[in-house]
């Protein structure tokens, strides 16, 4: 071969490109490229959304043409601008009753000029970057706009379901009920009872095939169904009528009194806004909860931008307009949709809309198809989704079921801005209300006069905080509970005099609160104090806790010269480190000790904490031996003529442990006297009263939980549970032995046996955990080797290897990955395996066979602070540990 021949032929017909060496490096090309997982979520969602937008065009009264023009600039324009990437934008059930009542009163020409209009002001209010301001109103009264609105959607829809028109109002409608129902149209009723029979069942095929089939959407197969049963019987009914394009209306300038298009203009910006925001909120929390790989970048998806996402409707709102499309609005059941089918970006937003777009010309003959009757009976199921039972116990549980019924009962009879003003009205006089409303009382109790006040302390309380704290009697011991939040000046003032005065003539203040260190000053600086590390309540004379008095004397906290019980730190359920109080270093180190010894040195004097280097500090006095005040707490007097030193960081202290660096480490037992004190001081006056009820009626759980005995598994915390609710047993591995007298083991059979019989609880949880230390010791087994207590003891885990050990069980898995290593699964397995175990004890067999109990399973994984629960699989499957919690969205 010749040295001048090219080596390489395959591209010799390609351009090259020409790069000159000093110019900057040519840009990347880019290219377009679309996930599969953005396109199967794009038709699913586009399944859903074709149906949906007839319908809600159909219940406004507006052209057909126009839901799906919304559709398409929703999904095309709202996703390409809008800030919230896999929320799903176009013509919103929540906008029907406005729309409806724009286009009777002012035409659709001008309506469309109104929904213009809306979308111009959605981009100022973006501009002004004041999204996070409509996340501010009460959530009782956007549910209850959402439910008035379902109401009167439901309602207007019912007539076409039976056959007839529906009304102007939902009082008309009702009145003109009784005359539908003598005029039924069977053919309409039975294709809307097909389409409300679909779409109930179709997500309820249990099985295999209910979870293939369940990939179609249920509006979809609601809708055909009705299509084909009405095309194959020949029934004749009113079907889908649309016009062509070419005379399709589009926007014209609005006509009108000036005052009520500023009305509806505010109307319809108020409900596309804050369904919008809301939804994007939602979908925020639904994308957070949507389990996935960890390695798959693809698959992250930023939050949500809510200004930029106000901006991206109101174009999509503009535009929407201009063409002669319906308000656009993020819709809640596309977006849950699209999240659930696996969309990654904005892609499959904008896909979706590019297929409206291909179906509203070419699918014009099969549209046609459609009987109304049946798109009404699917807008009629979504208005009655929109009046949702979770939100009405939501916020009667939160007291503000007043708010809900009186914004749900005037949008349904006076109209959505009406209504909402009312809510707004009512939910401001309701926190006025609780912000006022004061309770205080007095009662005597074995020489101690107790004074209790519930609610907010304000000024408009202070004259009967007064009067209720001159009924106690001069010098005696009074006790003062303020169980509330908040406290003004003038509350203050009256109670700090008091307390002043009472003192003064003799008597003694106790003050006690929802939050330790509650008191008042006194004329101290309550700041210079807390540095100095003298608590509040000392100041108030309030007593630490019962504990205090009963401390063996070498724990006791009250000796001289160290630190107080009440100056701990540590608070429940905040971060700490293994729950060490963080004191000054001064004040918790042992200095080591030197083997050569002599007589105190008492010439030598402490060295200033601040002063004080960190490897070293002063040899101890006499006076510091005693314990004289000022003296760090846990020092001990050296004996030695050299200053004690303290460990250098990585080498061995006196008892071998290595010292790490900066840590101080108080001793367990003062540990264990400061918990008990901060329980007596702080929890015990929440939890007396429970705790005497549960002493005199007795322990009742639901729940027995059998968990592993590892420090970081709070059951109470991950189960949110108090006194009395869960009957707990704890031990190496979360495991159950199996019932015999072999393998047995009477103290967990017991337990159950105890539980179940006597105790009659309705179920039995088995919770594992990740980086079980039993798994692994388990797993590290060698055969052959010493018996140890812990080692007969791992031997009731045995089947749990051998299950995960087996090749022919399917393998226990986790929704959205897979463990990481062969302790998780192992951990895994060990919670199906003990799940086994407990059937066959013969009582909890009993119960289950008489449907008294029920058996679960958790996995609690330590590090994301993550629960999984135990699922029911399909044949073959295995067992899925899925994650706990579902995410509220609003209709």
């Amino acid at each position: 071969m010749s040295a001048c021949a090219p080596t390489r032929t395959d591209h010799s017909t390609r351009t090259e490109r020409i790069h000159s060496p000093h110019s900057p490096p040519p840009a990347p090309h880019r290219r377009f490229r679309i996930a599969g997982a953005d396109v199967s979520a794009s038709i699913a969602v586009f399944l859903i959304a074709l149906p949906l937008s007839l319908g809600i065009a159909l219940a406004t009264g507006a052209p057909l043409q126009a839901g799906l023009v919304a559709a398409a600039v929703g999904g095309i324009v709202a996703g390409w601008i809008g800030g919230a990437p896999l929320q799903v934008s176009g013509p919103a059930a929540g906008l029907t009753v406005v729309t409806a009542d724009l286009i009777q009163r002012y035409g659709w020409r001008t309506t469309c000029a109104i929904t213009v209009l809306a979308g111009l002001a959605q981009l100022g209010l973006g501009c002004l970057r004041v999204a996070r301001t409509a996340l501010a109103v009460s959530p009782a009264i956007v549910h209850g706009m959402l439910a008035g609105i379902g109401v009167t959607i439901a309602v207007a829809q019912l007539h076409v379901v039976l056959g007839g028109t529906p009304q102007s109002s939902v009082l008309d409608n009702l009145l003109a009920l009784p005359a539908q129902l003598a005029g039924l149209q069977p053919a309409a009723v039975a294709m809307s009872t097909l389409t409300l029979t679909l779409l109930l069942l179709w997500p309820r095929i249990p099985g295999r095939v209910g979870r293939l089939v369940q990939k179609i959407p249920a509006p979809l197969v609601a809708v055909t169904g009705a299509t084909a049963t009405a095309a194959l019987a020949g029934l004749t009914l009113p079907k889908v009528d649309l016009p062509s394009w070419s005379s399709h209306a589009l926007a014209g300038l609005p006509e009108g009194p000036v005052l009520g298009l500023m009305a509806a203009v505010l109307t319809t910006t108020l409900v596309c806004s804050v369904q919008s925001l809301l939804g994007a909120v939602a979908v925020d929390k639904l994308i957070a909860s949507r389990p996935a790989l960890p390695s798959d970048r693809s698959a992250r998806v930023g939050r949500s931008d809510l200004d930029r996402e106000l901006l991206g409707q109101g174009a999509a709102n503009i535009v929407s307009g201009a063409l002669g499309g319906l308000p656009v609005a993020g819709v809640a059941v596309r977006s849950s949709a699209n999240v659930r089918a696996g969309a990654v970006s904005r892609n499959s937003t904008m896909l979706h809309g590019v297929l409206v777009v291909v179906a509203a010309l070419l699918m014009v003959p099969v549209l046609d198809l459609i009987p109304l009757a049946s798109l009404a009976a699917l807008v009629m199921a979504v208005g009655i989704q929109m009046v949702s039972l979770h939100h009405i116990r939501t916020v009667t549980r939160h007291r503000e079921v007043l708010v809900y019924a009186v914004t749900t009962l005037a949008v349904v009879f006076l109209g959505v801005l009406e209504g909402v003003t009312l809510g707004i009205a009512v939910a401001v006089a309701v926190a006025l209300h609780r912000l006022a409303r004061t309770r205080i009382t007095h009662y005597e109790k074995e020489g101690v006069h107790h004074v209790h006040v519930r609610g907010q302390l304000t000024f408009l309380a202070v004259p009967r905080l007064s009067r209720i704290l001159h009924l106690v009697p001069q010098a005696t011991h009074a006790v003062v509970e303020l169980d509330g939040s908040f406290m003004d000046h003038a509350a203050f003032e009256a109670l700090q005099d008091w307390q002043k005065s009472h003192t003064a003539q003799g008597g003694s203040v106790e003050l006690t609160g929802r939050r330790s260190g509650t008191g008042l000053d006194t004329g101290t600086d309550v700041e210079a104090d807390a540095e100095a590390g003298i608590g509040s309540r000392s100041r108030l004379g309030i007593a630490v806790g019962d504990g205090d008095s009963t401390a063996p004397p070498a724990l006791d906290p009250a000796r001289a010269g160290e630190v107080p019980i009440a100056d701990c730190r540590c608070r429940p359920w905040t971060p700490w480190r293994n729950h060490q109080c963080e004191v000054p270093r001064a004040t918790t180190r042992t200095p080591q000790t030197p083997q050569t010894s002599t007589t105190p040195t008492p010439t030598s004097t402490p060295t200033p904490p601040a002063a004080q280097p960190a490897e070293a500090t002063s040899a101890g006095s006499p006076a510091e031996a005693a314990g004289s005040p000022g003296t760090a707490q846990g020092r001990e007097a050296t004996e030695s003529t050299e200053p004690a030193k303290l460990s250098e960081p990585g080498q061995p202290e006196q008892d071998g442990q290595p010292e790490k660096p900066g840590k101080f480490v108080e001793p367990s037992g003062r540990q264990l006297v400061r918990g008990i004190s901060a329980f007596q001081r702080n929890t015990a006056p929440l939890v007396r009263g429970e705790l005497a009820r549960l002493a005199r009626e007795g322990q009742q759980p639901t729940q027995l939980f059998l968990t592993c005995a590892d420090s970081r598994l709070v059951t109470s915390m991950i189960t949110s549970s108090g006194p009395g609710d869960l009957f707990v047993v704890r031990n190496v591995g979360n495991l159950v032995p199996p019932p015999g007298e072999e393998s047995g083991d009477d103290s967990v059979a017991a337990a159950i046996e105890y539980a179940v019989d006597v105790l009659e609880v309705r179920s039995i949880t088995v919770c594992g955990h990740s980086g079980c230390g039993a798994m692994q010791a388990l797993l590290d087994t060698e055969p052959g080797r010493a018996r140890t207590p812990l080692q007969r003891w791992l031997r009731h885990g045995v089947p749990s290897l051998e299950r995960m050990a087996d090749d022919d069980r399917p393998r226990v898995r986790l929704a959205g990955r897979a463990p990481v290593d062969a302790v998780e699964q192992l951990c895994l397995t060990n919670v199906v395996q003990q799940l086994e175990h407990l059937r066959a004890h013969e009582s909890v067999a009993r119960s289950l066979r008489s449907g008294a109990l029920e058996l679960h399973g958790l996995y609690f994984h330590v590090g994301e602070a993550q629960t999984y629960l135990l699922t029911e699989a399909a044949a073959g499957d295995g067992e899925l540990f899925g994650h706990v919690g579902d995410v509220d969205m609003p209709a």
